[in-house]
Order: structure tokens, then sequence, then C-alpha cells
């Protein structure tokens, strides 16, 4: 699956923002860590607002933070708010999609649609964050003289 850089940009923003509720931090900052233009994500921010899942705080070293429950929302949450995900197979509008095989085709991409969507719903930002904390503890023990077969163990 690719995804649109909006959708990036607000993975990154609500992965960043929930690794630390307490913080406030500026689209500038996220950006420069991530290497995404701040102009896109504070428009990108807006959607997550209006979405419950990060708030503005104005004001001096304001920000914002994230305000959802990241054992509650998932990966799907953040995603289906940018990409187009369930759309039906539209069998009367694609070349060819009205034959045997179209449809044919259309019920396994269906069915694969199923699938990824079961998979982002079933991963929470916290079981994220955990996964993301795991590697970075990882790539420490590899980089403080572990060799990488001691570190897996």
């Amino acid at each position: 699956m690719k995804l649109q850089k909006a959708t990036r940009c607000a993975l990154f923003a609500v992965l960043e923002l929930a690794g630390d509720p307490d913080r406030q931090l500026s689209a500038t900052d996220i950006a420069d860590k991530y290497g995404i233009s701040s102009n896109h994500l504070a428009k990108v921010l807006r959607d997550l607002g209006r979405a419950g899942l990060v708030e503005s705080v104005r004001g001096a070293g304001g920000g914002y933070r994230f305000s959802g429950n990241a054992k509650r929302a998932t990966l799907f949450d953040v995603i289906q708010l940018f990409e187009d995900i369930g759309s039906e197979c539209d069998i009367y509008n694609e070349p060819g999609a009205a034959t045997e095989i179209g449809q044919a085709l259309c019920t396994v991409m269906l069915e694969i649609d199923s699938i990824s969507q079961a998979t982002l719903k079933s991963v929470t930002i916290d079981t994220l964050l955990k996964l993301s904390r795991w590697q970075q503890e990882r790539q420490e023990s590899v980089g403080a003289g572990d060799s990488p077969a001691e570190a897996v163990v």
C-alpha cells in the first residue's frame, strides 16, 4: 500500500505527539524531524484536530499535542482521514470489469482491501509506539558494542 504525502505526514505527527502526550510541538518541529514541509503539515494537523486526534495550543510555547486515546486510536483512524479506503470496486466504469474475469478480479481486490483494513484497524497508535521503542532499544544495544546476533537474542 502506497500512502499519500498527507497520510504519511499525519502518521508522523500523530506518532510523534502520542509518544509524549504532555509535550507540545510546533508543526515546524515535527516537519524538521521528518524532513517534510511545515506548511503541508500545518494543513494536515488542522484535519487531525477536526478528527479529535490532536489539539492546538495557542500562546508562547504553543503548538500541538496529542488528544486522542493511543490505546484505542488505530492506524486506520488516521489513514482513513486522507485515503480513499474501502471504496467499492466499480464494475461498471472500468474497462473489462463487467466480464466474468473482471468480476472475479474485483472480488479478489475487495478481499485484499478487507484484509488490509482489518490489519490497519488492529494496530493501535500505542502498539506502533511500542514497536518503535523496541526497535530503537535494539539499535542502541547494537550500537553499544553488541553484535547484531546478540541483539536479536
